[in-house]
């Protein structure tokens, strides 16, 4: 059988790339189309190089062609990226930098109890594992879990003399820096505390620390989207974010929100991807079951339906809760199903890191203003 040309570009009319919302003719991606036989090849053009719109982009054109055109056509798509400068936002200001701290990676959840903190602690050590010099903000001023997570909640940072001028040191842990409110507060003592409050507090941490060379920061967010977001993104240009989340709805929804805060215009936060956690339960008796107590693949639709990379799944364990509780994360357990579990869903985070690195310019601080009891931003 001989394939139309034109059937085929009005097959393709009927699709577009992910996040794009002409179809992959009118916006220019498919640049040419030939035909030999019942052969056909696609050329295509991207302006992403993200792994996850690549293939679904050359699905999507295999999928229409045998639907809509010749159901065995042998199709092949050849996909070039090229990335569009990107313009210059008004509404982003340079941010300050900490010397020698290459990138900083925002730990978030839409809403609380879905393990942001145990997946910050264990990308942590899966990170220090590879190599990687790196540190920990807990920026969970209301409820900082960290020291105990490192077993490291009766130490205190010191006091050391950098150029000059005094700064703290942070803790170290499983050759992870770490610092946290909770260094700095008595375990049954409640942080009673107003936004300026928290912010002033969060910004010591940050710049009156000697961090060091770091490969990699990680901030683990409060739950939600608020004043303390706002006062990191004001504070530090952030590399990336990663949100977690479980695959339940109710945690699903708080998660959606959590990405659009990150990806908002005023904000423009790179999401390098969602991490699913209590993904799926497995009974230590019958390791081929999985049971999928809050729902499945919840996540990984989302992750699909906002066009981010889903980083991985993790298993309801009861040894990765053990593993907090007692202060030695999860990660740390050598040869085990979870050291690989985290260091895949790190190794994608590497890989995401590096990616938004090669294709986009440095992430800017952002300024914001309360105006009304309500932020906007200040052009």
């Amino acid at each position: 059988m001989k394939l139309d040309r034109k059937e085929i570009l009005t097959a393709l009319e009927t699709i577009s790339v992910a996040g794009e919302g002409k179809n992959m003719v009118e916006s220019g991606a498919v640049q040419n189309v030939i035909t030999f036989g019942d052969e056909v090849v696609v050329d295509l053009l991207l302006s992403t190089p993200a792994l996850h719109i690549k293939k679904r982009a050359e699905v999507d054109i295999i999928k229409v062609i045998h639907e809509k055109v010749y159901e065995k056509a042998k199709v092949k798509v050849n996909i070039k990226v090229e990335a569009p400068e990107k313009p210059e936002n008004p509404n982003l200001i340079r941010g300050k930098q900490i010397p020698g701290i290459s990138n900083i990676i925002a730990v978030a959840s839409g809403k609380g109890g879905v393990g942001k903190s145990t997946i910050t602690a264990n990308l942590a050590v899966s990170l220090a594992k590879m190599g990687f010099k790196v540190g920990v903000l807990d920026a969970d001023i209301y409820g900082p879990s960290m020291p105990i997570m490192f077993d490291v909640e009766n130490s205190k940072p010191i006091s050391v003399e950098v150029n000059g001028k005094s700064k703290m040191q942070p803790v170290s842990s499983y050759g992870v820096e770490i610092l946290s409110i909770g260094f700095f507060t008595k375990p049954d003592q409640a942080v009673i505390w107003r936004g300026p409050m928290a912010a002033k507090a969060l910004n010591q941490m940050i710049f009156d620390a000697n961090w060091g060379e770091l490969d990699f920061m990680l901030i683990d967010l409060p739950p939600g989207t608020g004043d303390i977001h706002l006062s990191i993104m004001q504070s530090l240009p952030i590399t990336g974010a990663v949100v977690v989340s479980t695959p339940q709805a109710v945690a699903l929804a708080d998660a959606k929100k959590g990405v659009s805060m990150f990806m908002s215009e005023s904000i423009n936060v790179p999401v390098l991807g969602i991490i699913e956690n209590m993904a799926y339960f497995t009974p230590e008796e019958l390791p081929e079951n999985k049971y999928y107590i809050f729902g499945k693949e919840g996540a990984k639709n989302l992750a699909e339906d906002l066009q981010v990379p889903l980083l991985g799944e993790v298993p309801l364990v009861q040894s990765i809760r053990e593993a907090g509780d007692y202060g030695r994360p999860a990660a740390l357990q050598t040869a085990s199903v979870l050291e690989g579990v985290f260091e895949t869903i790190t190794r994608n985070v590497v890989q995401e890191t590096v990616n938004r690195n090669e294709m986009l310019p440095p992430t800017e601080a952002i300024k914001i203003t309360t105006m009304a009891g309500c932020s906007a931003v200040k052009k």
